[in-house]
């Protein structure tokens, strides 16, 4: 079987400035940010108290929940929510679909540590004279304290069994932890597996929420956050000189993606079409990206390569052929420097006329499902002409001289409108993965 051609007929997304595209698009293009106090749990003597919550989340308002999905973790939730809206805007049913060829790819994080029950067990199983745990008080405080069902929902892989229950998928279901880049390379690899003919339609994204003690303290000691607690508003600075970390985030982000034949054959209409996909590990160290972002080189050029672009060729009427690029963008003075450098390694002297922007200036970092709503605003950049912002982008940064939208949605439509783009996620281990997606022509 020859490769296939692979089109996106659904998306859905709960995110901190909104739950569904549009209603997430609209907020983004006029440079809202999401940032405000935590309030999951008392943060005051926290560095960063602060983060982008999705607030007054209510699965019941978008799927008829059942009692197992209703106490499911959060990222769980909002995956079903998610991949609801991309199931109905698919046009799918179970009718429509053969659950055998019918696959799932998922990016999705762990579900969050039962905070106080292990504060207690470990409290209760404390020897201050030995300094050491009593490892069997430890363990009947922990029987006593735990849920079996929250401790089972801690598994990444559940919100998989979660999905596959609800819309009947029976074909591969794999779920990947790569950090920032997971849903990314989950789309990237959903796309292989319909290319080549071992699946005809997948749910691929992912959904994460690391807005508790501990996955923010974890954050705060690798001094990876914004501790900006005056005006978080204006914490995430992504390529400004004053940039200090990202801001915690949250939500989900699911897609459908079909193979052509399959999606037509059915009636439905394809949102754009997935064209490439790179994937690269830097072999570097654990929490640093290698200097000069040879791995995110390779990931960018392998995603143009499979697309047929090459980056460096202008087109027929003078413009790069990428139109977009979402930056992984995070804010840490690290990886804006490198990334910048990376684009210019692939792009060379067209680099500075590709706009280049990080939506996480308003969103947060969503971490695993960062790469997935990144990517939606990739398609509604195609579909509506618009590419957002980075906000608070105020003071240049030398070493950051690309165009970074500063500030204000751009509209292309009197230029061409956009017809290609990039989405980069580059996550802690060194693994860099990019989409290309680009508009849809018969």
């Amino acid at each position: 079987m020859g490769e296939r051609r692979v089109v996106i007929t659904g998306m859905g997304c709960v995110t901190p400035l909104g739950v569904g595209v549009e209603a997430m698009w609209s907020r983004l293009i006029k440079g809202e940010r999401a940032f405000g106090p935590v309030t999951r749990y008392d943060a005051k003597t926290f560095e960063t108290n602060f983060a982008a919550e999705v607030k007054e989340f209510d699965l019941d308002a978008h799927v008829r929940a059942t009692p197992a999905e209703r106490t499911a973790a959060l990222g769980t939730r909002f995956a079903l929510a998610a991949a609801q809206q991309a199931w109905t805007q698919a046009g799918l049913d179970r009718k429509a679909a053969d659950a055998a060829r019918f696959g799932m790819y998922l990016g999705s994080g762990e579900g969050p540590l039962d905070f106080d029950g292990f504060s207690r067990a470990n409290l209760a199983a404390w020897r201050p004279e030995t300094r050491s745990i009593d490892a069997a008080v430890w363990a009947s405080t922990a029987r006593e304290r735990f849920s079996a069902t929250t401790e089972i929902e801690q598994e990444p892989e559940i919100t998989l069994n979660h999905l596959a229950r609800r819309f009947g998928c029976k074909g591969p279901a794999f779920n990947c932890m790569t950090a920032c880049a997971a849903s990314t390379q989950a789309i990237g690899e959903a796309f292989e597996i319909i290319r080549y003919g071992d699946a005809d339609a997948m749910f691929a994204g992912g959904a994460h929420s690391m807005i508790h003690p501990l996955g923010m303290t974890g954050f705060i000691r690798l001094t990876a956050m914004s501790t900006d607690r005056d005006d978080p508003s204006t914490a995430s600075r992504p390529f400004d000189k004053e940039r200090g970390g990202f801001v915690m985030g949250e939500g989900a982000g699911i897609l459908v993606l079909e193979e052509l034949d399959h999606a037509l054959a059915r009636g439905a209409t394809p949102l754009a079409e997935l064209a490439g996909y790179g994937s690269s590990a830097d072999a570097f160290r654990i929490t640093d990206i290698q200097p000069d972002g040879l791995g995110a080189q390779t990931a960018m050029r392998e995603a143009c390569l499979m697309a047929g672009i090459d980056p460096r060729e202008p087109d027929e009427k003078g413009r790069p052929r990428v139109h977009y690029i979402s930056a992984h963008g995070t804010g840490t003075q690290e990886n804006d420097r490198i990334e910048t450098k990376a684009v210019k390694g692939v792009f060379g002297p067209l680099a500075p006329r590709v706009p280049f922007s990080s939506v996480k200036s308003m969103l947060g970092h969503l971490i695993q499902a960062a790469g997935a709503v990144e990517l939606m605003t990739c398609v509604q950049a195609i579909r509506t002409g618009v590419i957002p912002p980075t906000m608070n982008l105020t003071t240049p940064d030398p070493e950051c001289d690309l165009d970074y939208v500063p500030n204000a949605a751009r509209d292309l439509r009197d230029e061409g409108g956009v017809d290609v783009c990039l989405s980069n996620s580059f996550g802690f281990g060194g693994q860099n993965d990019t989409a290309c997606v680009r508009r849809y022509i018969k």
